[in-house]
């Protein structure tokens, strides 16, 4: 079949990168620490700056202290590191996917969290409470998420290769203008980005688009044209050469670096926690969308790393390690954490899996939250050289997402289901956002929020709802599916 010299052809690939680094791609392999260090980085320095910004958001909106502040961030780190060998070493057996994933403060409820943290601040007439609003709502989402993986075994149904493709397919795609604005300078078209010297230039300056275009050059380039060490740490070698460029241009401010404390631990609770049934709602919906795309991650790092699909046990593991995380996450007083995109990416990009990458990955990310001076020099990689080197991270996922949708017969019903999915999610996305942002708030805020801000939800929804609706024939199978 198809299938087997697919995978045949991956397991070729990964021997002719080098004999010796064959310890990489075993999931109990045991490579040497000179492997293992430029690996786990890689994945560190990729996903550091979006682990922060959900705290930073919150704190802006909020108006909290530089000292809630920096605890905001520092337990953004904590948290993401203990999850991620929550992930890696699932607690009791069960809590935790045991797949090489990391986990990170997750953007999908940046925008919930921002309106949430701006209007109970002037409510409450406290930042702290307000983010304490927050943390009640993401206890209680924690809390819905273990109770939907308990539920997986009788919803994973719903989830054919047809489907989980299509939402990989669409995370893939819904990335790409987050790495781009990256590029240009910062998360946001209309920012102002602070340069080392005080001053400020506009997002889309050329400086910011010559080193994004050189970063992703130098990835292209050692991960088409190099073998070893250096092609499958290509990520990190080209952030490296982009922060070197970067530098004389001004992009790489030191201060924060010299003015944070060498440690610094804060208690849990530091923040309270408070029920507010409006904000607790918006979050319970939010819990659920992303533990659907939590499968969508998790399938596609097994796909692209292990050329398999995720079982049943790993799925359950990783849906109910995500609730159990988040309620931590609550009483500890971080963001909603979930499964990272972009490291997602990296492993389907050099197909390393080895636990002892991801295990040093999150001892550092853990050490940067428990140490802010370590964090602080993390932070200080520019927005263009993170959006350089993850563009071609963020394109892997997307032909994962391609190569599970080909996995079933392209017959008019499959076709149909992905077609339909791309296109009312995508579309209605952009669309909602450009009218929303234009003052037409046609729909609910908590609609908006739900369905209007990620295509992602509602390509799944599409695709779920499709799935049911066209009735499956033989045709549309692989005759091994066939019962």
């Amino acid at each position: 079949m198809d299938n087997t010299k697919e995978n045949k052809q991956g397991l070729f690939e990964k021997k002719t990168i080098h004999q010796e680094n064959r310890e990489i791609f075993k999931w109990e392999g045991k490579p040497t620490f000179s492997q293992t260090f430029p690996l786990a980085m890689q994945h560190v320095v990729a996903m550091v700056a979006g682990c922060i910004t959900p705290a930073l958001v919150i704190s802006g909106a909020a108006g909290l202290t530089e000292a809630d502040r920096v605890i905001l961030i520092q337990m953004s780190l904590i948290v993401s590191g203990i999850s991620t060998l929550m992930m890696l070493f699932p607690l009791f057996g069960k809590l935790g996917a045991r797949l090489p994933v990391i986990m990170g403060a997750s953007f999908a409820y940046v925008p919930t969290m921002s309106a949430v943290a701006a209007l109970y601040s002037d409510t409450l007439n406290d930042p702290r409470k307000a983010v304490g609003v927050i943390l009640g709502a993401q206890l209680v989402g924690g809390v819905c998420a273990v109770l939907l993986g308990m539920t997986i075994k009788v919803i994973k149904r719903f989830f054919p290769s047809i489907v989980t493709g299509t939402v990989v397919f669409v995370i893939g795609l819904s990335l790409y203008p987050i790495a781009l604005r990256y590029i240009g300078g910062a998360g946001s078209v209309t920012a102002e980005v602070a340069m080392a010297n005080g001053q400020t230039m506009p997002w889309g300056s050329w400086q910011f688009w010559l080193v994004g275009g050189i970063t992703l050059a130098t990835a292209f380039v050692l991960n088409n044209f190099t073998k070893g060490i250096t092609k499958l740490s290509s990520v990190l070698f080209a952030m490296i050469i982009g922060y070197l460029i970067s530098i004389p241009f001004g992009m790489v401010d030191f201060s924060k670096v010299a003015s944070a404390d060498w440690l610094k631990v804060a208690s849990p609770l530091h923040f309270g926690l408070r029920f507010e049934p409006a904000v607790i709602i918006s979050f319970v919906i939010l819990f659920i969308v992303n533990s659907i795309q939590a499968i969508g991650d998790l399938t596609s790092t097994t796909v692209g790393g292990m050329d398999r699909e995720p079982t049943t046990s790993e799925l359950q593991g990783g849906i109910l390690g995500y609730g159990v995380m988040n309620i931590m996450g609550a009483l500890l007083g971080a963001p909603p954490t979930a499964t990272f995109s972009q490291n997602v990416g990296i492993v389907a990009t050099n197909k390393v899996i080895a636990r002892r990458v991801f295990t040093t990955a999150a001892v550092v990310i853990l050490i940067a939250g428990l140490f802010p001076k370590l964090s602080a020099i993390l932070t200080t990689v520019p927005y263009p050289v993170i959006g350089g080197a993850t563009l071609s991270v963020f394109s892997m996922i997307t032909m994962n997402g391609l190569k599970l949708i080909a996995k079933q017969p392209l017959t008019f019903r499959n076709l149909t289901i992905v077609g339909m999915s791309v296109a009312i999610g995508m579309g209605f996305t952009a669309v909602c956002t450009e009218a929303w942002n234009a003052g037409m708030h046609f729909i609910p805020q908590e609609l908006y929020t739900a369905i209007g801000t990620s295509p992602v939800v509602l390509a799944t929804i599409v695709a779920i709802v499709l799935n049911l609706l066209l009735k499956e024939t033989a045709a549309d199978r692989l005759p091994e599916d066939i019962k």
